[in-house]
């Protein structure tokens, strides 16, 4: 019943080749509940709670386009996801996922402006900032992000419809230069003490972590995170401004 059901929505939301994978994801999704009901722990058979398995099939295919984008699939970084999804979903729901992922979403072209397109549709705004904070931890996992991880996640910003300074702000996050801190505030550096001010409280609002309270624990973390690093940004400026 599941795998009809699948088909049905994968087909309006990408047509024909929507349709396919839907009903291979359906049929896996009915086969494993017969196995002993471990998958349905996990996820659950009605649509509310297969929708979060989504989300994180979504999730994973994006961080799968940032470890490639250098041409290096780097051991470290897929260490990092893998982490990333246990703490965040558990080990056997987080395990469940990367099967999925192995078998059905991995054998096909995996569209950035597709999935983007959907978490647009279905996330916060501020949730959307996290899902760039957290690709750029991916990247930045092996110690240094490349310039072919940077172009890649400025694609999928883009398609999530992240504004260019909020980019910028959380890419500033994870380089070390003498702009950082301004680019961080999203200010420029002729920027005067109140307009530092009143930047910093803009992104206070925008950053807090209680924006992300509906999300899970591991990215709760990645707010707290950039919470921190405006918190840092501003402090700097307070130190090299003098106020």
């Amino acid at each position: 019943m599941l795998r009809w059901l699948l088909a049905v929505l994968g087909y309006f939301v990408y047509r024909f080749p929507g349709a396919i994978v839907g009903f291979v994801l359906g049929s896996l999704l009915d086969n494993l509940s017969v196995k002993g009901g471990r998958f349905q722990t996990s996820f659950g058979t009605s649509q509310q709670q297969v929708t979060p398995a989504d989300f994180e099939l979504n999730l994973l295919s994006l961080a799968s386009l940032v470890i490639k984008a250098d041409g290096n699939v780097s051991q470290t970084e897929l260490d990092y996801v893998r982490q990333y999804f246990v703490q965040a979903y558990g080990r056997e729901r987080a395990n469940a996922t990367f099967r999925i992922f192995n078998e059905v979403i991995k054998k096909r072209e995996i569209s950035a402006q597709n999935i983007c397109s959907l978490l647009q549709q279905r996330t916060r705004y501020e949730a959307r900032l996290q899902i760039l904070h957290f690709l750029f931890s991916i990247a930045n996992a092996d110690g240094s992000v490349s310039t072919a991880e940077v172009n890649e996640i400025n694609r999928i910003a883009g398609y999530l419809g992240v504004y260019g300074r909020d980019f910028e702000s959380i890419k500033a996050m994870f380089f070390k230069n003498p702009d950082s801190a301004y680019k961080i505030l999203e200010i420029d550096r002729t920027a005067t003490i109140p307009e530092i001010k009143a930047a910093y409280r803009t992104m206070v609002k925008k950053y807090h972590p209680d924006k992300l309270q509906h999300m899970d624990e591991a990215h709760q973390k990645g707010g707290e995170e950039k919470f921190k690093k405006v918190q840092e940004a501003y402090e700097q400026l307070q130190k090299e401004r003098g106020f």
